[in-house]
């Protein structure tokens, strides 16, 4: 196979399916996955990505739980991940993000995923995959796309750094608290997710994303780490950033973290 890339069309993933390195895992809500999913594609429930202990349930789980999912959607260094879900892009970038961070490079995102994939008219089935677990062990690598709360406070303030909030406006200004404390990190650009998601193409990333993030100051001449309230959101942003070749990080311990902290700067 040639070169895989990032972002794949349901027209590019079709041919793709035969080759047994490539994996689809799809990150639908179960009723969704069972009622029609690509042929081969494993169901995998998105809460297998996330810590769930609060107050930043958006943190990765432990090394021995994140080992434990890859080897059951059977990882080795020679498989090809392709994720898809049900709602644009969130939990599927989420899969991708984490695969980063453990240093497998080898990925693409379904464009559209399944909104895109069923509205091509494309083969659905609704057999339950199952795939032979591997044995892979995996650990953080040293180029993760991560960022914690202690390095964005020391960053803030030096023009090296910048914060794209991807929660509603609500969120960022305060109005809407869904933490101890609201408002946003101080000098953080906010452009919620959804405004990434081209509606009337399924759902798919906008074909000016580009040009709608640099209207906004965000133009990947600077790093960038992205966050949301718990990183679901914000792994979508990360994906769109990743596409577009920025230099992108996300902040998974997010809103959730940043604002049950006493003493994080804040703005609103």
């Amino acid at each position: 196979m040639s070169q895989i890339p990032l972002i794949l069309e349901p027209e590019q993933l079709a041919p793709l399916l035969e080759h047994e390195e490539i994996r689809v895992v799809d990150l639908s809500s179960p009723a969704n996955y069972f009622a029609g999913h690509i042929p081969g594609a494993i169901g995998l429930p998105f809460q297998a990505l996330l810590a769930g202990t609060p107050p930043a349930p958006g943190k990765l789980p432990s090394i021995e739980r994140l080992t434990e999912v890859m080897q059951a959607i059977g990882l080795t260094p020679d498989t090809h991940i392709v994720a898809c879900d049900d709602e644009g892009g969130g939990w599927a970038g989420r899969l991708l993000w984490t695969l980063d961070v453990i240093g497998h490079k080898k990925y693409s995102y379904l464009n559209g995923g399944m909104i895109a994939w069923k509205n091509a008219g494309m083969p659905l089935t609704s057999e339950d995959t199952v795939v032979a677990p591997s044995d892979i062990h995996i650990q953080i690598a040293d180029d993760a796309p991560m960022i914690d709360a202690e390095q964005i406070q020391q960053r803030l303030g030096q023009n090296d750094l910048q914060i794209w909030d991807a929660r509603s406006p609500a969120e960022y200004t305060g109005a809407r608290l869904v933490a101890m404390r609201g408002g946003h990190i101080p000098g953080a650009i906010n452009c919620e997710w959804t405004q990434l998601m081209d509606p009337q193409r399924d759902l798919r990333i906008r074909a000016d994303a580009r040009e709608f993030l640099a209207a906004l100051g965000i133009d990947g001449e600077t790093e960038i780490a992205t966050h949301c309230q718990s990183h679901h959101r914000s792994a979508f942003t990360w994906l769109v950033g990743k596409s577009l070749g920025f230099p992108i990080k996300a902040y998974p311990g997010s809103w959730s973290e940043w604002g049950n902290l006493p003493d994080t700067p804040i703005e609103n």
